[in-house]
C-alpha cells in the first residue's frame, strides 16, 4: 500500500498526464465509441518481474469514469511469470481505451524498478549489506520511484537534500576539508540529523571518522581497498560503497563487510516491465 505522500504526488501526476494525453478529449475513443458502452478489460504480464503501482492505474481509469469496478489479482510487491493476469476491470469503453496508455506507462516504469530492486536484492540474501537506491530518479517521480524500490526488496538512501547531509567533494573543497565540514554542519543541524561523508582513499577514511560521521561514503574504491577500510572503521560508523556497482560485482563488496551499496541504476535506468491490455470480448 502506498502511503499519504506517496499517493499526493500519484494524484498530481496522474492529473498531469492525462492532461498532457487527453488534453481537451480523445478523438478517436469519443468519435468511435458510445458513452454509454461499458466492457471489460485485462491486464497481463509479458515478461517475469514484480508489479508496482497499481494503485495509480486504479486512480487513472476512475478519473475517466468513478464507477469503474477494479479487481486486482496480483498485488504490489508479487512476483509475476510472463503470462500471469494482473487485473480484470470494468469500465466505460471510452474510459478504458482513453486511460489505457496513462496507467500502463506508470505501471510498466514501477514495475521495471521494482523488478530491477528485487534482483539487486536476492543477490545479496544471505549477506547482511543493504541495497540503497539514490537521488537518480526520474524528477517529480522522486516518491514513486522509491516506493517501487521499496517494493522489489531494497531499501531508500535519503528522500533529497533537506532529510540527511551528505558532504561530497565539493562541499570539502570549500570547507577546507573533511573535519571543518563536519563540525560546521553539526553545529547547525539538529542532533537527530545524520551525516555521511564520501571518502575517496583511506586518508579521507580516517579523517571523516575521527570527525564523527554517521556513514562514511566509500566512492569507487576497489575491493581491498574498502576491505581495509572497513576494517579501519570498526564499527564505529555505518559504510556505504557506491560507484561502479554492478549486479556480478555485488557479493564481491558485499563479503568486504560494508553495510550498504547504493545503486544509481535502480531508477537512473529502467527497463520497463512488458504489460499488455485486452478487452474481454
Amino acid at each position: 500500500m502506498m502511503n499519504k505522500n506517496e499517493l499526493q504526488i500519484a494524484e498530481h501526476l496522474v492529473e498531469l498526464a492525462l492532461k498532457e494525453d487527453v488534453a481537451s478529449g480523445d478523438l478517436t475513443t469519443d468519435n468511435l465509441i458510445p458513452a454509454e458502452m461499458k466492457r471489460t478489460a485485462f491486464w497481463r504480464a509479458k515478461a517475469d518481474g514484480i508489479i508496482a503501482g497499481l494503485e495509480i492505474a486504479e486512480m487513472t481509469f476512475r478519473k475517466l469514469d468513478p464507477n469503474l469496478r477494479w479487481e486486482v489479482l496480483v498485488k504490489d510487491g508479487e512476483k509475476v511469470q510472463s503470462g500471469t493476469l494482473v487485473v480484470r476491470f470494468e469500465a466505460s469503453y471510452r474510459a478504458i481505451l482513453t486511460g489505457e496508455r496513462t496507467a500502463l506507462n506508470f505501471v510498466q516504469r514501477l514495475s521495471g524498478i521494482a523488478t530491477m530492486a528485487g534482483r539487486y536484492a536476492n543477490a545479496l540474501k544471505d549477506f547482511k549489506t543493504e541495497i540503497l537506491d539514490t537521488r537518480k530518479t526520474l524528477p517529480g517521480y522522486r516518491l514513486l520511484d522509491k516506493y517501487a524500490v521499496k517494493i522489489g526488496g531494497a531499501k531508500n538512501h535519503r528522500v533529497g537534500l533537506y532529510d540527511m547531509v551528505m558532504i561530497k567533494d565539493n562541499h570539502i573543497d570549500i570547507a577546507g576539508g573533511i573535519t571543518p565540514a563536519v563540525a560546521q554542519i553539526r553545529s547547525k543541524v539538529a542532533a537527530n540529523i545524520k551525516i555521511e561523508v564520501e571518502t575517496s582513499n583511506l586518508d579521507q577514511v580516517k579523517e571523516a571518522l575521527a570527525a564523527g560521521a554517521d556513514i562514511i561514503m566509500l566512492d569507487n574504491m576497489d575491493n581491498e581497498t574498502m576491505r581495509q577500510a572497513v576494517e579501519l572503521i570498526g564499527g564505529k560508523a555505518k559504510v556505504e560503497a557506491s560507484g561502479n556497482m554492478t549486479l556480478e560485482r555485488l557479493k564481491e563488496v558485499a563479503a568486504t563487510g560494508v553495510d550498504f551499496i547504493s545503486i544509481g541504476a535502480l531508477t537512473h535506468s529502467v527497463t520497463a516491465l512488458d504489460i499488455s491490455q485486452r478487452i474481454e470480448q
